[in-house]
């Protein structure tokens, strides 16, 4: 904003734009101490003068009304800016009258005589402060520039100054007074623009030093802003910051929200002020910050009633989504895991966290004896990580003991984990179980399933009114995962193809949605067998999700799917064998992380060495399904899925396949149907590169 920038001291100069275009009208120059974009700022609140639309601004600004930015609806304030022509009339759905070459004169003129006046005006208020006049004069002066263009930051930040000076110098009366006055000011200033980042962040800062402050009065403020505008954040941040200072009970607020959304069910900052009300109010003792299941049940049957009043507003199936969710969870320790022939030992967390070094963040004690160990990520960038390595020390693992015990103590005991190591065992481990600890859905009470059985039939009955509405099949999908998800499984993916066909430029979001939950069900699955294999082949998988619950496994299938690129996660498996990758998209083996257990490696019929078909600098991706395409958010922050938006460039030469040099048991390497078989050298280079490996090409 133009009020950030210090004024440079610069007169009777035309500024000129990068395309050459002087940006000063004739016959005006700069007064000194203002700065060339503060001015192109000023030409766009008085009119357009001289500044093509085509070219970018500087400084982004909030049109005030009118034309021109300057005839300020709703506003009374006496200024010599807005009262010299009458307001323009609308022109949507109006034939443009033409004008003579004398009224575009006589408007030339009167446009160049306002921004002479605001130009004096701004020169006399800089001078002002460049004097220290700290006076009402220079108070008023500032009434005349932000009366029109509140978004003027470095006039507000002045007015403080003026305030503060006034504040010392009078009885606590007269500050009352003046405080009175400034707010009274303020409100004249958000009717010219309601939302107005510096207007409603001074009017904080005058309510912080009001001897006695009106809070009821600030509630009706608020109230009156935001029944013109539901959704002005602006005035819904500053109604939360007048309920914490007045200590506005939270049923009185929720009672508020129930008012306008009983008046407009679109109301999304009601739905998300009703989520932040709902915790405070009847918070539950097992998921901090998320509401009783009583409510959850309330607020379940006030929701369905919005989306069947309008299935196409998105505010209630967002407000739904969060009910069917839960809190996220602290960090926790969910794997340990140690190896002797390693001498390593191995921690995996449920979510990324940061072990610093020299901290007590990560403990570890060997047969009950603290070890002073170095801690380190599997890639050794040490950054935020779902798993955390320490090599032992020899004497940690001896064989004179029938066992060792490992315990690791995370967070000063809040989360801790022992792991026992047999005598003539290579490697010990304890781990969490997913379905006993709840890892992807939450254990229902009969009452909530029956609700959320009778929600599934009604968005049923709804869809089969509104078969494009792409809320109601995703929330279909939401509530058959939260009721059974290995139960509901065919008929989920049954619904994402609906759901691809109703929202196709969100397709692949909702590819990797479904990866998603492909992943927990195989997850599932094996849990309940207690299998060390997993086969995800032929899912049509584009996303590898939740590999912090798969340290143990030994055998990865993946063949089959559209993977384009194997992520970094992948070092978790820290046990894996043999992973199977045929029939993918994968180009590229770039940031293939170590993993010290792999023996076979097969990525037939994959693309690499394809050169990629935009060249060396791959197009940015669109459809990941963020909140500025209409899903509100990505796979959510619990779900750690490595989105493959893009594939790098592929690889060049063979070579570049040096990632699978970094594994010291790999004994097999099944490359055929790449194009990289198709080099006359490929075999020599791989052979020279892995030397101890069985390379199949063709």
């Amino acid at each position: 904003m133009p009020g950030f920038l210090a004024p440079c001291p610069i007169e009777g100069q035309s500024p000129v734009t990068s395309q050459g275009i002087t940006a000063t009208p004739p016959g005006v120059s700069l007064p000194p101490r203002i700065a060339p974009r503060d001015l192109v700022y000023i030409f766009r609140v008085v009119g357009e003068i001289a500044w093509p639309r085509h070219l970018p601004l500087l400084n982004p600004i909030m049109h005030l009304g009118g034309e021109h930015g300057v005839k300020a609806w709703g506003s009374s304030h006496p200024s010599p800016f807005t009262q010299s022509s009458p307001p323009d009339p609308p022109q949507h759905g109006r034939l443009k009258v033409k004008t003579t070459e004398e009224q575009a004169e006589a408007k030339r003129l009167e446009r160049e005589k306002k921004l002479r006046q605001y130009v004096a005006a701004t020169t006399a208020i800089f001078e002002k402060r460049k004097m220290g006049q700290l006076d009402k004069e220079a108070l008023e002066l500032t009434n005349q520039i932000l009366g029109v263009n509140p978004d003027f930051a470095t006039l507000w930040n002045f007015r403080r100054e003026i305030i503060l000076r006034l504040e010392g110098e009078g009885s606590p009366e007269e500050t009352q007074s003046l405080c009175r006055g400034e707010l009274s000011f303020l409100e004249t200033c958000l009717r010219v623009n309601p939302k107005s980042y510096g207007t409603w962040h001074h009017r904080c800062w005058v309510m912080g030093h009001v001897p006695h402050p009106d809070w009821a009065r600030e509630l009706e403020l608020c109230a009156k802003f935001l029944e013109s505008d539901e959704r002005n954040f602006h005035c819904w941040d500053y109604r939360r910051f007048v309920v914490q200072r007045a200590q506005v009970p939270a049923a009185d607020e929720l009672r508020f929200t129930d008012h306008l959304i009983t008046r407009n069910f679109s109301n999304y900052s009601s739905w998300h002020y009703r989520s932040r009300l709902l915790p405070q109010l009847h918070p539950d003792p097992r998921q901090p910050g998320r509401p009783t299941e009583a409510v959850l049940l309330k607020e379940l049957e006030l929701v369905q009633n919005a989306f069947f009043t309008d299935p196409n507003d998105q505010s209630a199936w967002f407000y739904h989504r969060w009910l069917l969710g839960r809190a996220e969870p602290e960090p926790t320790i969910l794997c340990v895991y140690v190896s002797r022939e390693d001498s390593s030992l191995a921690v995996a967390f449920s979510q990324p966290v940061v072990v610093t070094p020299g901290s007590c963040d990560l403990l570890l004690f060997a047969d009950e004896a603290p070890l002073a160990v170095n801690w380190r990520t599997p890639d050794g960038r040490n950054r935020p990580g779902l798993m955390w390595l320490c090599d032992l020390p020899a004497s940690a693992l001896n064989d004179h003991w029938p066992q060792h015990t490992f315990r690791v103590q995370w967070a000063g005991g809040e989360s801790q984990k022992e792991c026992v190591l047999f005598k003539g065992r290579s490697d010990g481990w304890c781990r969490d179980s997913v379905t006993e600890e709840q890892v992807f859905r939450c254990e229902l009470s009969v009452e909530k399933s029956t609700v959320l059985q009778s929600e599934l039939e009604s968005c049923k009955e709804l869809q089969a009114l509104e078969p494009e509405n792409k809320w109601c099949l995703l929330t279909i999908i939401l509530l058959m995962r939260a009721l059974d998800p290995l139960v509901y499984e065919r008929e989920t993916l049954s619904y994402f193809d609906t759901l691809k066909a109703a929202d196709p430029m969100r397709s692949a979001y909702l590819d990797d949605l479904r990866s998603r939950f492909l992943v927990e069900n195989s997850i599932l699955r094996m849990e309940y067998a207690e299998a060390r294999v997993v086969d995800l082949s032929g899912r049509g998988l584009t996303v590898l999700c939740h590999l912090e619950q798969l340290p143990l496994i030994t055998h990865l299938n993946l063949a089959g799917n559209r993977l384009r690129r194997l992520p970094p996660t992948l070092a978790m498996l820290r046990c894996l064998e043999v992973l199977e990758l045929e029939g993918n998209q994968i180009e590229t083996l770039e940031g293939l992380p170590p993993l010290p257990r792999l023996e076979e490696f097969s990525a037939r019929s994959n693309r690499i060495l394809q050169p990629p078909p935009w060249g060396r600098e791959p197009p940015r991706a669109a459809g990941r399904g963020g909140a500025e395409e209409g899903w509100g958010g990505g796979l959510g922050p619990s779900s750690h899925c490595t989105l493959l938006d893009s594939p790098p460039p592929g690889i060049q030469r063979p070579s570049d396949l040096r990632p699978l040099a970094s594994f010291p048991r790999l004994r097999l390497l099944a490359l055929q149907g790449n194009p990289l078989g198709a080099l006359p050298d490929a075999q020599s280079q791989l052979a020279a590169l892995l030397p101890r490996v069985e390379i199949t090409l063709a």
